[in-house]
């Protein structure tokens, strides 16, 4: 932090407190004296043109914090000399403004810090507050803060009390204002049962451990004689003056790389004695204890080291560490809430993924169902159409035996001349008899026939239904290459489905060739049946020979088969 931004932070405090409305504006009257008062603590020459110039009363109105920066920065903070004014009055000055608007201790005087000692935790507000506006500071740092005065005297921090009170407290920016930290200090929650000098003395210790000054003895180069100065230590250099107002300067002691820091035994009745040695000079100082002489000597080698790494002050460095460990912290946060998302992530991925392979499963066995429907349905099929054949092979070998039947009563008609009419009779029924299972065998034919295409348009659809299968498995497998030790039982499955798919195939050819074979049975009984007509007209014809013209009796028989014989010719002729 340069010393432009820390003479912003007090600044900002007093123009806050300039906007009685707080509308974000202040009047040109007010920043007209806040200006001048910046002047004189700055210890800047006064420019009453500019300021006149920049502040003259017009139809403006109230400025901006915006409007007010342009002014701020040229003609005040780029004038800003550090070690040419006492930064303790310039506080003062906005501490004074800041505090009679929102500072309210306690109307009863029993207030745990006194008026000053809250302008020191002020001040130590603002060096380790955030250097973002509104001004806040961060919780780790109030524990910072509070830490170092409970250590000032000798006493622990309840750090469940803080937690508790910072939990209740609601916090605006990730972090509590400055008088929330003083109502919190105030409140007494934390520093209970200790008195007010104590905290007094606390707060003055670590104000001037953070602030990096205080007294200190110090032994002139001429007259060899001891003298108490007001020493602040900056990275660069370490001056000393008359007292603590530093109105005057009395010297400075230049501090490189080359400087070091050497404890010095007691002697002279001087104790706790220590010196700086510089390229061209040696001081001799000594401090009030031991504890001040560590803590200065300790403080001067930190400032010659931060000067040789080109830093500005140790606990502003240590300030940026704790703030770096923050942002890892945090970053450290995120990651792992990240990770943790993206572990959510691939967790609802996989339960998609297993509620994508369940339904996979649930349409594998509504397959296997319509599968296994299909093929009781065609077995059902295949069993009737066999209990049909079964029926049609019964009736043709009743057919069989009725002709063999009919060939006995032939030959015995044969041997009955006399009953011939009546045997032709019977013939004649027996032909057309015989027509009529011609007949029925020619529409079991065509039964067999369409049965036969019907077994042909199954094998056709099963053979889709196998190319189908397999271009679902070939693309199953396209798709699934990446999960192939996880889909293997998946696939294999398939197989087996596939496998099964072929079997019914075969099953299908099978029954095929053998629906084949019974037609080609039917064929030849039905050729079987056409020879047997033409073999009955034969005999037939054969006992119809002998009779000729002859006597009444001969030619009234005659003329009876006269008139049977065209009907038997055209009864050979449909038979044919």
């Amino acid at each position: 932090m340069d010393l432009r931004a820390e003479l912003l932070k007090s600044i900002w405090y007093a123009f806050t407190a300039l906007d009685v409305e707080k509308s974000g504006k202040v009047s040109k009257s007010q920043l007209k004296v806040l200006s001048h008062n910046l002047y004189t603590v700055l210890c800047i020459p006064h420019d009453p043109v500019a300021l006149e110039e920049h502040f003259r009363d017009d139809d403006d109105g109230p400025v901006s914090s915006q409007g007010y920066m342009p002014y701020l920065n040229k003609y005040i903070l780029d004038k800003v000399e550090e070690g040419a004014f006492v930064k303790e009055n310039f506080d003062e000055l906005c501490w004074t403004l800041t505090a009679k608007k929102n500072y309210k201790p306690d109307r009863n005087g029993n207030s745990v810090v006194s008026h000053q000692d809250a302008f020191k935790l002020w001040c130590l507000f603002n060096f380790l507050s955030e250097d973002k506006y509104p001004l806040v500071m961060v919780p780790d740092e109030v524990e910072y803060l509070l830490k170092k005065i409970c250590t000032a005297m000798n006493v622990e921090l309840n750090s469940c009390e803080l937690e508790d009170y910072l939990s209740q407290e609601p916090q605006g920016q990730g972090g509590l204002t400055v008088w929330q930290f003083l109502d919190m200090v105030n409140s007494g929650r934390l520093l209970r049962g200790i008195e007010q000098e104590a905290i007094s003395m606390a707060v003055e210790e670590v104000y001037q451990e953070l602030i990096e000054d205080g007294y200190l003895w110090k032994r002139g180069q001429l007259r060899r004689n001891w003298s108490e100065r007001w020493f602040m230590l900056k990275p660069s250099v370490l001056s000393y003056y008359m007292s603590e107002e530093r109105k005057e300067k009395k010297g400075s002691i230049p501090l490189d790389k080359h400087c070091c820091v050497e404890v010095l035994p007691d002697r002279d009745g001087k104790r706790c004695m220590f010196c700086v040695k510089t390229s061209s000079r040696t001081y001799e100082m000594s401090a009030s204890d031991t504890r001040q002489r560590q803590e200065w000597t300790l403080a001067i080698q930190t400032a010659i080291r931060l000067q040789a790494e080109g830093k500005k002050s140790l606990h502003k460095d240590l300030k940026q560490k704790r703030r770096e460990q923050r942002e890892q912290r945090e970053q450290r946060k995120a990651a792992k809430e990240e990770e943790t998302q993206r572990l959510k992530q691939l967790q609802e991925e996989k339960e998609r993924k297993l509620q994508e392979l369940e339904l996979l499963k649930e349409a594998q066995r509504q397959a296997e169902i319509l599968l296994q429907e299909e093929e009781q349905r065609r077995r059902q099929q295949h069993e009737e159409m066999q209990r049909t054949l079964e029926i049609q092979l019964q009736e043709a070998e009743q057919a069989r035996a009725s002709m063999q039947a009919e060939m006995v009563l032939k030959e015995a008609e044969a041997e009955r001349q006399r009953k011939r009419i009546l045997e032709l009779e019977d013939m004649q029924e027996r032909l057309q008899e015989a027509l009529q299972q011609e007949v029925k065998a020619r529409q079991d034919e065509e039964a067999v026939r369409y049965a036969q295409a019907r077994l042909l348009a199954e094998e056709e659809e099963k053979l889709k239904q196998l190319m189908k299968l397999k271009e679902e498995q070939e693309e199953y497998i396209i798709k699934t290459q990446r999960e192939k030790q996880v889909l293997k039982q998946e696939m294999e499955n398939k197989n087996k489905c596939l496998e099964e798919a072929q079997k019914q195939l075969e099953e299908v050819r099978v029954n095929r060739q053998r629906v084949d074979q019974d037609f080609m049975a039917a064929q030849r009984k039905l050729r079987q049946a056409s020879t047997n007509v033409k073999h009955w007209n034969v005999q037939m014809n054969r006992l119809m020979h002998p009779i000729g013209p002859g006597d009444k009796r001969t030619n009234t028989s005659g003329g009876v088969f006269a008139g049977y014989q065209p009907l038997l010719s055209r009864r050979d002729s449909s038979l044919k």
